[in-house]
Parts: structure tokens; C-alpha cells; sequence
């Protein structure tokens, strides 16, 4: 195995999330590891909000040209900081398709910038493959970070939702509700010595926001923190934290993000204390797909995202969004589906989705295979946006509102069968 890292970080006056970028608090990264077996694995995680449609595969495309393997063979998720960039070729086509120039969301000179660094990079690290005897496993609680954003009431229906800072003392008080508290970490080993520590935690990463500075927020820091800590390579991955956040633990303040952070270490020290080494050899690692096609949420319809597009009364977010809506329908139509992605590391096994997933999705991952050392790594291809669970569309609040979410309840569906075919549930004893 090896590992690459690039600055991810935008230049000034470049889009982030929902500002222009005024400077950077903190650099901002693309982390990588690649795994040769039989199989020449890519593993990627990156400081912005999100990599959506055709951006997620000029990324696959690049890097699996520069280390020789298979596109589908590179995966690449965010972390879903919110001061950072977004990258979405596919809707700032469409809205070219349709005579507009909006560039509020999206640089494609700084993105093909930070691909082409990266595949840079991977290939100068093909030079300095070291080899991996040993995959080690552990989990650490953390404590006071997570907490369910959707809060229901007596009938059943979202009654508050707990955004990731909260000012309300009202709704921070609310009971923590369905959250996944720990912490995994599969780490790769040669003989005694670490070569490579990667951890999963599902939680909006937002401590607070829109201040112009590009910053990796709270999970960046821990993951920085503790590659600082132990000078092992650390690469972070964001779980299925769509519907979670820190809310409950969070106002706003901003001392609040070096205390999150501090919390997020300590997990991350808890599960490499945990660690369980097992031997390895090259049969022991294999990536798998399975191609999903998303059921598009019922109101996007494409006359009304057309007329949209088309109205010089629209302001330039309402076309942005219009266009995104229309990419996914039109994904849809097109059959132009999203892999969902496992990687099987002996008895550990790593689940790659896409969107804002909710933690559910986490935990019925782990609850299918209790033999197994299941992790997660969502906010892959961003281009669904939230991913709810099926009763969630009838429950309301914002995660499952047609602002947020690009896809029908029927979802649930598609990802449950994908997961179950990619774990291999059927011949689970």
C-alpha cells in the first residue's frame, strides 16, 4: 500500500458552500490510499461539501488513469465541511445547456487543478508501495458530539429540527435519538510497525459556518490532531450522518469547534487503543459494486425545472437548484445509475454510499452482518442530496423536504437490496 495527500484548499475569491472564499482558516485536503492485491484499490476523502455527477467520475477517471487500475476501483467521499468548495460539473452543464453562466457553486479551473494534482500525486506515489501484513480493527465511543437532528412529536411528525448549531436551549435539551456513537478504525500494519489508520464517524461536521474562511471544521481537526499525535497517515471518513448532528452539544459558540474537535480525538484514540490486528494476504481484499438507479422524489418534474431555467425572473440559487433537480431526473431516465461499493478487508468490511445518508442505513449495515466488522463511508456522489429512510418522507422536516432531498422514499428499498446483496447477507449464518 501508499497514500497521497493534495491541498484542497480554494484560491481566493473562488466558491465556497454559499460564499466567495475571503481566505483560508485552515488548508483544506484530498487524503488517498492505494491497496495492490489483485485488485489495485483507491481510497479517497476530501475537505469539501461534496463531489456530485460527472465531477465524482473526472475524479475516478484521473486518478485511476495515473495508478493503472479501474475507475470503479476509486472511491472518493467528502467529509461535507461547509466552508469548503463543491464540485459538480454535470449541473453547471446542464445550466450551460441552457444559455446561463452561474458559477455561485461551482470553479471548474480550481477543480481540474485539484484532479489533476491529485492524480499527480497517487501516480508519485506508486513509486513507494510498502507491503501490509496485518489489517488491524477497533471502536471508540464518542462522547457529546452526535445527536439526531429530526426531534418528532406526540402524532409522529418532525416537531423540531436540531440543526448542527442550536441556539434554542429548548431543543438542544431534546433527547439525543437515534445516533451511531462510535468511532471505527481498520489500520494497516507492516510487521509491528502503522502504516495507515483510516476512522468512520457519522455527524455533520459543522461547528458553525459562513465565514468566508475555508476550513475543515471539527472532524479535519481530530483527524489532524491525531496524525500530528501519532505520525501515523490518518485518513477520515464522514458515516451516514445525514440526520445527524451537534446540535445538542453546540450553539454556535466558537470555542465550541476546538472542543468537538477534542471529543472527535478522543474517540479516534479510543478505537486505535481498541485495535485487533489479524494477518492479510492479497486474497483477503476485494472491491465490489453493485449499480443502483434512485427513485427521483415526486416533485421533480421536468416541465416546471425547465420553465425555471428559462424564467429571467429566477434569481441564480433557484436556477442552480432547478438544474441539479433536473440532472438527477434526467440520471433516472437515462439510466445512468450510482454504485454503491464494498471493500472487503478479511473480517472487516467497508460500505461506500452516496448522498446525505441517514445514520439508519449505518446501523442496518452493522445489524446485517454481526459477524462482521462493518463500517461506513457516506457523502460519496452528492449529487442525491439527502437520502431519508421510507417512513422519514411521511414525517416531515427539512432533511426529507423537496428543497433537501432528490429522491422518493422508495429508496430505502434500492439501498437496503444493494447493501444485502454487497454484504452478502444470504449466506450469512
Amino acid at each position: 500500500m501508499t497514500t497521497f495527500a493534495v491541498d484542497a484548499s480554494p484560491p481566493i475569491g473562488s466558491p465556497l458552500a454559499y460564499d466567495p472564499t475571503k481566505g483560508i482558516q485552515e488548508p483544506l485536503t484530498l487524503k488517498g490510499i492505494i491497496l495492490k492485491g489483485n485488485q489495485t484499490v483507491v481510497l479517497c476523502a476530501i475537505d469539501w461539501i461534496g463531489v456530485a455527477n460527472t465531477s465524482q467520475d473526472d475524479f475516478k477517471t484521473a486518478i485511476a488513469k495515473a495508478v493503472d487500475t479501474k475507475p470503479e476501483l476509486v472511491m472518493l467521499h467528502a467529509l461535507h465541511q461547509h466552508d469548503a468548495p463543491e464540485a459538480d460539473a454535470t449541473t453547471q452543464a446542464m445550466l450551460e445547456e441552457f444559455g446561463l453562466s452561474i458559477e455561485v457553486r461551482y470553479d471548474p479551473k480550481f477543480v481540474k487543478d485539484v484532479i489533476a494534482r491529485a492524480a499527480d500525486a497517487a501516480k508519485e506515489a506508486t513509486g513507494r508501495f510498502q507491503e501490509v501484513t496485518d489489517v488491524g480493527i477497533g471502536e471508540g465511543i464518542i462522547e457529546k458530539v452526535a445527536s439526531n437532528r429530526r426531534i418528532l412529536g406526540e402524532d409522529g411528525k418532525v416537531k423540531y429540527v436540531r440543526f448542527t448549531a442550536t441556539k434554542d436551549p429548548v431543543i438542544r435539551a431534546q433527547p439525543t435519538g437515534t445516533i451511531d456513537p462510535m468511532c471505527k478504525a481498520i489500520s494497516f500494519f507492516h510487521a509491528d510497525k502503522p502504516l495507515v489508520v483510516m476512522t468512520f464517524y457519522a455527524t455533520h461536521p459543522q461547528s458553525y459556518y459562513r465565514t468566508g474562511l475555508a476550513n475543515p471544521d471539527f472532524p479535519g481537526m481530530a483527524r489532524n490532531q491525531r496524525q500530528e499525535a501519532t505520525d501515523i497517515f490518518h485518513i477520515h471518513f464522514n458515516g451516514a450522518g445525514g440526520n445527524i448532528g451537534a446540535g445538542k452539544w453546540n450553539d454556535g459558540a466558537h470555542e465550541n469547534r476546538q472542543v468537538l474537535a477534542d471529543r472527535v480525538a478522543a474517540g479516534m484514540k479510543l478505537a486505535w487503543e481498541d485495535t485487533q490486528k489479524f494477518p492479510v494476504d492479497a486474497d483477503d481484499m476485494e472491491m465490489t459494486s453493485v449499480e443502483v438507479l434512485l427513485p427521483p422524489a415526486p416533485h421533480l418534474v421536468e416541465e416546471n425545472l425547465v420553465s425555471i431555467l428559462k424564467d429571467d425572473k429566477s434569481n441564480e440559487l433557484d436556477r442552480w437548484q432547478a438544474a441539479r433537480e433536473l440532472v438527477s431526473l434526467r440520471r433516472y431516465e437515462t439510466k445512468d445509475g450510482i454504485n454503491i461499493s464494498c471493500l472487503k478487508l478479511g473480517k472487516a468490511r467497508v460500505v461506500y454510499m452516496p448522498g446525505e445518508l441517514f445514520v439508519e442505513y449505518q446501523l442496518a449495515a452493522q445489524k446485517m452482518r454481526p459477524d462482521l466488522f462493518v463500517a461506513m463511508a457516506a457523502y460519496g456522489d452528492y449529487g442525491p442530496g439527502y437520502i431519508g429512510t421510507e417512513i422519514a418522507y411521511s414525517q416531515g422536516g427539512y432533511e426529507t423536504s423537496p428543497r433537501a432531498s432528490r429522491v422518493s422514499s422508495r429508496v430505502e428499498q434500492v439501498l437496503t437490496g444493494a447493501m444485502e446483496k454487497l454484504l452478502e447477507v444470504k449466506s450469512a449464518k
